[in-house]
């Protein structure tokens, strides 16, 4: 019996040994991030783990391929210091109605949440194409909720993005606060706060307080907190 345990085992080590070796790059944990990797739980977990340098190569990758152009900013001192950011200035094909700060995991991330979900959820539920984003910025030197007792905000580092509304090709502008409420574009909102689940640390929309019933708040803490 002793024997033939022993026998299984090693035929299980051997398996697994084959399956990692043939297993897929994006189905792979350990294998690196790539731009084309599909949404997921194993593209946010390895979102979350890149290297600095890394982080920095698949955002010049990605800017070479179209899905956003970011301008090279210098670091900044002060009460918020800002170190290795980017002016985000577009998405490609969908533009921005001002550039905005933005660490380079939320830089990359955004990049891949506009061209895998933010695009295709738009054209399938809307029947049109996403062509601008409305924010009202990511960076802001302040505490949650501007209490004075509490920790630093995700602003202060410019790691969240604040989306107020989107405008789509057919001319149609739907705003965060009152598209939540309609029976049209709530089933297209809600799709897309859902699918930011695969990208950021946490995203929070009008059904999480009434602080953000306006707008996305789209930001790095955390491990994938939608609501």
């Amino acid at each position: 019996m002793r024997g033939k345990s022993l026998l299984t085992v090693c035929l299980i080590a051997i398996a697994a040994t084959v399956g990692y070796r043939w297993l897929p790059s994006h189905y792979n944990p350990f294998a690196p991030l790539t731009l084309d990797d599909p949404p997921g739980k194993l593209t946010q977990f390895k979102l979350r783990r890149l290297t600095p340098q890394a982080c920095e190569t698949l955002l010049s990758q990605a800017n070479q391929r179209a899905l956003i152009r970011t301008q090279a900013v210098a670091d900044s001192a002060g009460e918020c210091p800002l170190s290795n950011v980017v002016r985000v200035r577009d998405f490609g094909p969908v533009s921005l109605n001002s550039s905005f700060l933005a660490s380079c995991p939320l830089a990359l991330s955004s990049a891949l949440f506009v061209s895998q979900q933010a695009r295709p959820l738009t054209k399938a539920f809307m029947g049109s194409e996403l062509t601008r984003i409305e924010h009202v910025g990511s960076f802001a030197c302040r505490n949650i909720y501007h209490r004075p007792d509490a920790r630093r905000s995700e602003h202060a580092t410019a790691e969240a993005l604040d989306i107020t509304a989107f405008r789509l090709a057919n001319g149609e502008r739907v705003t965060v606060l009152k598209g939540w409420r309609s029976a049209k574009t709530q089933p297209w909102l809600q799709a897309l706060l859902a699918a930011s689940c695969d990208y950021y640390g946490n995203g929070l929309g009008p059904e999480y307080n009434a602080a953000h019933a306006s707008h996305f708040h789209l930001g790095m803490r955390g491990f994938g907190l939608c609501r």
